[in-house]
């Protein structure tokens, strides 16, 4: 049995190799791929990969008509929040990989989904940098009375640490 999966911010720097990846998964199936700026696209000019049959939706609401397991958000902060509540109304697991989220959007999302009864994983940043740093700051912190991480990106970020983190 194949898990179908629909990605938001399926045409974005990350959207794009995983869609890619699920195509090539043998037990992935992708039912639907968001973005606002290619909707009504097919999707396989977007990929320049021809096995996908799917037109891009202009919303996680509009994709999630067909039956879905899973949501994968990589979109931006401004809509991620609303994406992943959407998808949990619709009973659909989510992977967040989008940041800026706060403990607030935190706790909706959490007693949303415990509603719904869907899980939720939420990795801001799958940026191996960001992962890496953050992780290493914990550890750290155990030895340490204080440490600083340095991010490059513009101080107008919302989504921080950023892949930039150093």
């Amino acid at each position: 049995m194949k898990l179908n999966i629909c990605v938001a911010g399926a045409t974005g720097w990350v959207g794009k190799p995983l869609c890619r990846a699920i195509l090539d998964s043998d037990d992935l199936q992708l039912v639907g791929a968001v973005s606002r700026s290619r909707q009504g696209q097919p999707l396989k000019d977007v990929l320049e990969d021809s096995r996908s049959g799917l037109k891009v939706s202009g919303s996680v609401a509009e994709a999630l008509k067909t039956p879905t397991d899973v949501l994968v958000d990589f979109t931006s902060a401004q809509v991620v929040k609303a994406n992943v509540v959407t998808a949990i109304r619709h009973g659909a697991h989510v992977v967040i990989g989008s940041s800026g989220l706060n403990e607030e959007d935190f706790r909706e999302i959490d007693q949303a989904a415990l509603e719904n009864k869907v899980g939720v994983v939420a990795a801001g940043n799958f940026a191996i940098t960001a992962v890496l740093l953050e992780r290493f700051a914990c550890e750290a912190a155990k030895y340490l009375p204080q440490w600083e991480i340095i991010d490059y990106a513009s101080d107008a970020k919302i989504d921080a640490p950023s892949g930039t983190a150093r």
